[in-house]
């Protein structure tokens, strides 16, 4: 992935109180390092955990009315902005198009999801017919995948 594309780090799912904090679905770990999102428009001001979703204070937002106007807007960081991985990690935007390949050599289809029910991350991968399967994201179901396309182990493969 390109290091200046834009990678969702959180999305603004409402606002919270009349103050102008909103609250925030996120998908990072920790979005404390980061301040400038969306090339600059939206600044960081401060972030804590609330009962429904996490509740920031975007310096841009000064009232209720304008969080409820930010509504379903992603937090955006370039790609460059996030650390380094560990072999073996992955971040899902690099993941996410990606084409699946089986260890026997058959196109299977296009990376469309990642989702994670509790017991690690399952790949989702939508056929050419546009139907689709799910794969667990470990070593025996997913050998290998770089930034051109994911192996997926034969025996993971549904028809």
């Amino acid at each position: 992935m390109p290091a200046d594309t834009p990678v969702t780090l959180a999305v603004i799912i409402g606002a919270h109180g009349v103050a102008g904090e909103v609250r925030l679905k996120v998908f990072a770990e920790d979005l404390k390092p980061y301040k400038s999102f969306n090339n600059g428009t939206l600044t960081l001001k401060s972030v804590r955990p609330g009962s429904n979703g996490t509740i920031a204070r975007i310096a841009e937002v000064n009232d209720r009315n304008a969080a409820e106007a930010l509504r379903g807007t992603e937090l955006t960081v370039p790609r460059s902005a996030l650390p380094p991985l560990a072999e073996g990690e992955y971040y899902h935007a690099d993941l996410l198009g990606l084409p699946a390949i089986s260890t026997d050599g058959e196109a299977l289809g296009t990376v469309v999801a990642i989702d994670n029910f509790g017991a690690g991350d399952v790949i989702e991968i939508e056929r050419p017919d546009k139907k689709r399967f799910m794969v667990p994201m470990r070593p025996e179901a997913v050998p290998e995948w770089d930034d051109a396309r994911m192996l997926v182990a034969a025996e993971f493969v549904s028809a």
